[in-house]
C-alpha cells in the first residue's frame, strides 16, 4: 500500500495509461479523483475512485472541480496525464490543430497545476506530468504534438525549481509507443486490412522489439509519486524500450 490514504487527482484517468495509473494508485491505498472529459465513463475498481466530468482546457471548470475535491480533503498527488495527439508536419498543421493541442496538452497542465498548487503546498505534495520521447528528440510527422510535449517537459523543470522551498516535487515521464486502445484504433483507421503487419512494424520501432504496456508506465508513476521517491524532483524519466539512446 505505497499510497495509503494519499489523495490523488489524475487527468484522463479512465482510459489507456491513465486508467492503468488510476487502478494501480487505487489498489495501493490512494483516494483517486479522475478528471475526464466524457461524463459517461466508468472504471472497474473496488477501491476508492471518483470520476469528475471536466474539460482540462477550461480553467473555470478545472477550478470548480478541484475546489470541490479540496473541500473534502487536501491534494497529495496531481498526475497530468490527459493529452491528445496529432499527425503531421508544419505544412499540414493548421491553426485549429495548434489551438486544439495547445489547449489540452499545455493549457490543461497549466490549469491543473495552478488550481492544485495551494493544496499541494499544504501537503508538500507531488506533481507528475506525462511528457513524451517527442519532448526531447525529433519524431517525424509530429510537429504540433512534439511542440506541446516539449512544453510539458520545460514546465516540469520550471515548477520543480520554483517550488523547492514549498516541499513540492515535480517530475515527468516520457513514454515511447505504448499499446493502448488508441493505438489499435489508429491502426484500424489508417491501415485497414493491414492491422497485424502495422502493429508488428510499430512494435519493432522500439529497439527492445515491442511496445510498452500501460501497467509498466503506471508502476513508474506510482514510484515517483510515493515517498520512496522523496529525493527525486525536476527530472524526466524516459520509459521507451531504448528508443532515445539506442535507435539508429
Amino acid at each position: 500500500m505505497q499510497l495509503a490514504n494519499k489523495v490523488a487527482v489524475i487527468t484522463g484517468g479512465a482510459s489507456g495509461i491513465g486508467l492503468a495509473i488510476t487502478q494501480l494508485f487505487a489498489s495501493n491505498g490512494a483516494h483517486v479523483h479522475v478528471l475526464e472529459l466524457n461524463e459517461n465513463v466508468t472504471i472497474d475498481s473496488e477501491a476508492d475512485v471518483q470520476i469528475h466530468q471536466c474539460n482540462v482546457a477550461d480553467q473555470t471548470q478545472v477550478n470548480q472541480v478541484l475546489e470541490s475535491i479540496i473541500k473534502q480533503h487536501e491534494i497529495d498527488i496531481l498526475v497530468n496525464n490527459a493529452g491528445i495527439a496529432h499527425v503531421g508536419k508544419i505544412e499540414n498543421t493548421n491553426e485549429e490543430d495548434m489551438d486544439r493541442l495547445y489547449n489540452v496538452n499545455i493549457k490543461g497542465v497549466f490549469n491543473c497545476i495552478k488550481g492544485s498548487l495551494a493544496s499541494l503546498k499544504k501537503t508538500k505534495g507531488v506533481i507528475l506530468n506525462m511528457a513524451s520521447i517527442a519532448s526531447s528528440i525529433g519524431i517525424p510527422d509530429r510537429f504540433a504534438y512534439s511542440m506541446t510535449k516539449g512544453a510539458v517537459l520545460t514546465m516540469t523543470y520550471s515548477v520543480a525549481k520554483d517550488y523547492l522551498a514549498d516541499g513540492i516535487r515535480c517530475n515527468c515521464i516520457s513514454p515511447a509507443r505504448v499499446h493502448t486502445p488508441f493505438v489499435d484504433g489508429f491502426i484500424a483507421q489508417n491501415y485497414p486490412g493491414q492491422e497485424k503487419e502495422m502493429f508488428e512494424k510499430l512494435s519493432k520501432s522500439q529497439p527492445i522489439g515491442r511496445m510498452g504496456q500501460p501497467s509498466e508506465i503506471a508502476e513508474l508513476a506510482m514510484f515517483l509519486c510515493s515517498d520512496k521517491a522523496g529525493f527525486i524532483t525536476g527530472t524526466d524519466y524516459p520509459i521507451d524500450g531504448g528508443f532515445i539512446k539506442l535507435s539508429n
